[in-house]
């Protein structure tokens, strides 16, 4: 079995908006509906399940009213004091419906380019791992800075890879490695599978998709609405 967490927490301060960017309507649709939709439709999600402030879950219905096609919502979580605690959230809650073998794709709600080709090859990977996660090769030159004025070190471009969701874990060892965490060090995490590899899980990398980019700033929000409306136009709509 595998389930869905959607992470819909956040505020989107980056972006300067009057609300969190997952609910900002382009096409007359919210942003998180688009990645409710994609995971809804996807033959190998048993369930979704959605972190979100409880101001914001009317909205949240509303979108899985509309898009949750196949009926595979399973519960809400409340958001913790940083995004791996909203995770953490949303294991514990998904704890005692979700099996320790089975696996949990994690998501952000501010992707919403997410593809059914990207799920299916996280779901295959995860079959003989503890974890996988999509990444992209670095293309500019990279520096190390202690104080962010001098560079301090170089760094192998080779050797460094930005990380993309979803990530997959196997629900039980992913569990208990952000459990250990608590309650100080899961606060200074950055990323989703930081706690895994910390834990020493088997965790492999896949190729990422340029196209499921994080909507942060106000160019992305353009750029996401370009492609929308371009995806419209040319299905006539």
């Amino acid at each position: 079995m595998a389930v869905a967490l959607i992470l819909s927490g956040g505020r989107g301060t980056r972006l300067g908006a009057d609300i969190p960017k997952q609910y900002i309507k382009i096409c007359d649709r919210h942003i998180i509906s688009y990645c409710i939709e994609r995971l809804s439709r996807h033959d190998g999600i048993d369930g979704i399940w959605i972190v979100a402030a409880s101001g914001w879950r009317e909205t949240v219905r509303e979108c899985l009213e509309k898009y949750d096609i196949n009926g595979k919502f399973r519960g809400f979580s409340s958001p913790g004091e940083n995004r791996q605690l909203s995770l953490y959230n949303g294991l514990s809650d998904m704890k005692g419906h979700v099996g320790d073998s089975d696996a949990v794709l994690v998501h952000d709600a501010a992707r919403p380019l997410l593809s059914a080709q990207m799920i299916t090859k996280c779901l295959e990977v995860i079959r003989n791992h503890d974890g996988v996660v999509p990444v992209l090769a670095m293309k500019d030159t990279v520096y190390q800075s202690t104080d962010g004025k001098k560079i301090s070190a170089l760094v192998k471009r080779s050797e460094l890879f930005a990380g993309q969701a979803p990530e997959a874990f196997r629900f039980g060892a992913y569990y208990e490695a952000n459990r250990w965490l608590l309650p100080d060090k899961i606060l200074t995490i950055n990323g989703s599978t930081e706690p895994a590899v910390m834990a020493g899980m088997d965790v492999v990398m896949i190729p990422g998709d340029e196209g499921n980019f994080k909507i942060t700033t106000r160019e992305d929000l353009e750029r996401f609405c370009e492609i929308i409306k371009q995806c419209k136009k040319t299905m006539g709509e």
